[in-house]
């Protein structure tokens, strides 16, 4: 111990057997913590990577090499039920790998793979064609039944559940109307027609095809170009089957159907007969197993419309179905957490009681969820879910009806197209593509506006709005985009989920007159209406998402008055956030109660403990008497202080660093306790919470604003926080002194450490406090700011008041203060008025003419230095040599002397007093 540097030793503490003890506990926990933390978590399962090929094709023969991974909990030889988990188009084993570790922690063995056509899997893409894909699917169920750890009905038929998203979810769909074996299924945000899917017509108009959705067919197309198994082969590798530059992995006769579809714009038989094979539409009737069907109402692929024929197919049959739409989709992504937890909860209820056998039936109940606002800690959205005892359906439980105005318009359709109305951005998805509703956008002649006035109550919509739509065209044929806006009372609209109606109607008549009137189903939406909101109805033209006539032609259209808006009130679902939102608060409550409890018993201690007055200073501003402060280490910050601030006085307290006066400036300020001695303000010892302390104002240690608060909001929220009355806080005199002009209004976090400086100071001065203690106040201000402080800091120390300033800069000690005390190494070595300090000089300023003349006329006289002074000064170290000798010789050589006086700065004193440097200052 004797071999450490002596500052090291008194850093550190005595090792007592307390210290010891406690040191040794903290130790263990911390060493035990850090491994607890470096420790690999331990999984609750395994995962096996294989390929495995299986027969498929019309005739069952065709062999296909699959990418799969099998997830098997732990526990020796238990059976387990299964899950086949399938991934999204575009996707592969790994896009579901979060979610089959989930469904292993719960018990269930887990097969993954990536679909044929996709990575690293052979094959081509058939679309979930019932002899590809589905076939597939089928021999992952004979593979599952052959192994020993899985649980099974009966020989060949394993006890198993089948989920998946979008492509994977018609996959589910379709697996289940194809082999009883599956026991329930999870279809999430995927199609009942394919065809109407990429078609769609919202118009009751059976016999016409609807509008080609030319962006998200591109983007399937697109999307089985290559994967991130194809990419992560390298340069040079081949990918598992030769790859058509116009077809990619798809089938031919798949290719084929895009390249017409996208073509002309309509499907042929053979591209319709297609569609409806890779549908689970034509066999929804044949699905036995009960479904839980998922949806996301932000989802421009696949809308709330394929859910719900699904789930009205399925129903039919007296299958167990029920439905849950989230706040998500194609468009929305996974949705908010909340939404997340809710579908997952769902999930495996439906799996644990269907599969496992396990726990009650779930209800059949509809739950959906409604944006609440968005989240204050990652700006993410928020939603509310809410149940209702049945599915409705997309006509609700009820209805309200609005009626929108507006004469008949004519709007013009652009060449192909162009330019087109945005109202999504298909592929975007998450946050991005459930906030485009609010910024889209219609284009100027080719949109018509049906607005209604403010609604009187809010509406909860839930479901399909509906309308009626009268279009003339003069080519007999018309293409058009019904939109549902919700406008705000300062004019913003918002376009729910950036949903569209595509309407394409033949047989127009050119004359708007004679125009039948017909029934247009907008897309399902979940959204509150809320009372001063007006609904708007938009019939555009264009929109980039979807194929539109290449001819430029213009229409004539009319909205009839009223629009159907179904309703569901629907059972707020208890939130775990709002009641921990709640338990928090509760919490808070609590604490708060406590702290109003030690307040004021503290306070109540403080009064029976308040030391009387001390007649004698109780009109002295500060007395400090015999301060000495000392710390557990053994370290003396400050050894002995004892001065004096009087009323009218600008007292400067000086010292190189690591002298005490910081320490000294918290005791003073009840910022720390004395170890002896004490220090009086108005005859009143300070201890922390004294009421003197409200006569003093203070800067120490550096200023600290609430950083998203302006100036001007920091100074009120502090005086507000004095408990005085607003009339005596002086802001006008604070303001005035901060000298910040408008950028009083700005918020501190954007100001200058000068600015900010400044703002301390006004903020020390608000009252105008009988004693006003600054801690380096110049520090940050530039030159005309120091000297400004200085005639500030003179002047208030006017009509009674006292100043006690703490600072480096000498030159402004010196012109600003009228008394000094100097500490060194923890005592005072000099106090008193600033002039009796400086004390007499031994050197003089002179004023001459001929600056090198003088020089070389002093150098013959017995003087010890000459210093230049700027253009025509000299400072001359006298050396004993009288003051008339040296102006005479000069005189006689010709050389001007304007001016003599003595020179004599504080920094001479201060550094007679403390030595010419600072090392060791801090050592005791």
């Amino acid at each position: 111990m004797s071999a450490l540097p002596t500052r090291l030793r008194r850093a550190l503490p005595r090792a007592t057997r307390r210290r010891v003890v406690s040191g040794s506990v903290v130790l263990v926990l911390l060493a035990a913590l850090v491994c607890w933390a470096a420790l690999p978590e331990r999984k609750s399962w395994t995962a096996v990577d294989q390929r495995l090929t299986v027969l498929s094709g019309p005739a069952g023969t065709e062999p296909v090499d699959l990418d799969t991974r099998f997830y098997l909990p732990s526990g020796g030889d238990q059976k387990v039920p299964a899950v086949l988990l399938a991934h999204g188009f575009g996707g592969s084993k790994n896009s579901v790998s979060d979610d089959a570790e989930s469904l292993a922690d719960r018990g269930y063995a887990v097969l993954t793979w990536t679909a044929r056509g996709f990575g690293n899997s052979g094959g081509e893409i058939h679309l979930d064609s019932p002899d590809y894909e589905v076939r597939d699917a089928q021999r992952l169920l004979d593979w599952l039944a052959a192994q020993p750890r899985v649980r099974t009905d009966a020989a060949g038929d394993p006890r198993v559940g089948v989920v998946g998203g979008s492509y994977g979810g018609a996959l589910a769909l379709l697996l289940a109307a194809q082999d009883p074996r599956v026991d329930a299924i999870v279809p999430l945000i995927t199609w009942n027609d394919l065809g109407r899917a990429f078609f769609p017509q919202s118009a009751a108009a059976p016999s016409t095809p609807g509008v080609f959705k030319k962006s998200w067919a591109g983007l399937f197309f697109g999307g089985a170009s290559s994967s991130v198994e194809d990419l992560a082969r390298g340069p040079g590798a081949a990918p598992p089957v030769p790859a058509d530059p116009a077809c990619g992995r798809f089938a031919a006769d798949v290719c084929a159907a895009y390249l017409k579809m996208a073509t002309t714009g309509t499907p042929d038989a053979a591209s319709d007969a297609l569609l409806r094979r890779s549908s689970p539409a034509p066999v929804i009737d044949r699905i036995k197993a009960p479904t839980l069907l998922i949806q996301g109402a932000v989802d421009t692929l696949f809308p709330l419309s394929e859910a719900d024929a699904n789930a009205r197919g399925i129903a039919a049959t007296g299958t167990p179905v029920r439905v849950a739409w989230f706040t998500g989709g194609h468009d929305g992504g996974a949705g908010p957490q909340t939404d997340q937890d809710r579908t997952k909860f769902l999930t495996a209820q439906w799996l644990d009681h269907y599969v496992k056998k396990n726990g009650d039936a779930p209800a059949n109940s509809f739950t959906y969820s409604r944006v609440a606002g968005f989240s204050a800690l990652d700006r993410g959205l928020v939603t509310n879910g809410y149940s209702d005892p049945t599915y409705p359906g997309l006509t609700g439980t009820g209805r309200a009806d609005v009626a929108v105005a507006g004469r008949a318009q004519e709007i013009a359709n652009p060449p192909n197209g162009n330019p087109g109305a945005l109202s999504s951005l298909p592929g975007v998805g998450g946050q991005v593509g459930s906030l485009l509703g609010s910024v889209a956008g219609d284009l100027a002649g080719q949109h018509a506006e049906f607005d209604s006035a403010p609604v009187p109550s809010a509406i909860e919509v839930v479901g399909a709005p509906s309308l009626r739509l009268k279009v003339a065209s003069g080519t007999g044929s018309a293409t058009v985009f019904v939109k549902l806006y919700d406008v705000d009372p300062n004019g913003a609209a918002t376009l729910s989920g950036g949903l569209i109606a595509p309407v394409r109607l033949t047989g127009l008549p050119a004359d708007i007159a004679a125009a039948p009137a017909v029934t247009v189903t907008l897309p399902a939406i979940v959204r509150r209406i809320d009372a001063g909101h007006l609904v708007r109805v938009t019939v555009a033209t264009s929109d980039q998402a979807f194929l539109t006539p290449p001819e430029p032609v213009t229409y004539t259209v009319a909205v009839e008055p009223a629009v159907t808006l179904p309703t569901v009130v629907g059972t707020p679902i208890a939130n775990p956030q709002v009641i921990w939102r709640y338990v928090l608060a509760g919490l808070i409550a609590v604490i708060v109660a406590g702290l109003v409890v030690v307040l004021a018993v503290r306070r109540r201690r403080l009064r029976r403990q308040q030391a009387p007055t001390i007649d004698e200073y109780a009109e002295t501003p500060l007395v400090v008497r015999g301060l000495r402060k000392a710390y557990g280490d053994g370290f003396v910050a400050v050894e002995r202080v004892d001065f004096t601030v009087e009323r009218g006085q600008v007292v400067g307290l000086l010292g190189p660093n690591g002298a005490g006066k910081t320490t000294t400036l918290r005791v003073l300020m009840g910022l720390t306790m004395p170890t002896e001695g004490d220090a009086l303000v108005f005859g009143h010892r300070l201890e922390p919470g004294s009421p003197v302390l409200s006569r003093v104002g203070a800067l120490v240690e550096g200023p600290g604003f609430l950083p998203h608060l302006t100036g001007l909001e920091n100074l009120h929220a502090y005086w507000q926080a004095s408990g005085r009355p607003a009339g005596d806080a002086r802001f006008d005199e604070a303001l005035e002194i901060a000298g910040l002009g408008d950028s009083i209004h700005r918020r501190t976090k954007n100001y200058s450490h000068g600015m900010r400086q400044r703002l301390a100071i006004a903020q020390a001065m608000l009252g105008l406090p009988e004693l006003l203690v600054l801690d380096e106040p110049t520090d940050g201000l530039d030159p005309p700011q120091i000297a400004e402080m200085r005639r500030v800091l003179r002047r208030y120390a006017t009509d009674g008041r006292a100043v006690l300033v703490s600072s480096h800069l000498l030159a402004e000690v010196e012109q600003t203060c009228t008394h000094a005390v100097v500490v060194n190494k923890g005592r005072i070595v000099a106090s008193g008025p600033v002039d009796d300090i400086v004390g007499d000089s031994p050197s003089v300023q002179l004023e001459v003419s001929d600056v090198d003349a003088a020089a070389t006329v002093l150098a013959g006289l017995n003087v010890r230095s000459v210093t230049p002074d700027g253009t025509s000064g000299l400072i001359v170290d006298m050396n004993g040599t009288p003051r008339a000798e040296v102006v005479a010789s000069l005189v006689r050589a010709g050389v001007g002397v304007d001016r003599v006086v003595p020179r004599r700065r504080l920094e001479d004193a201060f550094l007679a007093l403390v030595g010419d440097n600072s090392r060791g200052s801090g050592d005791r």
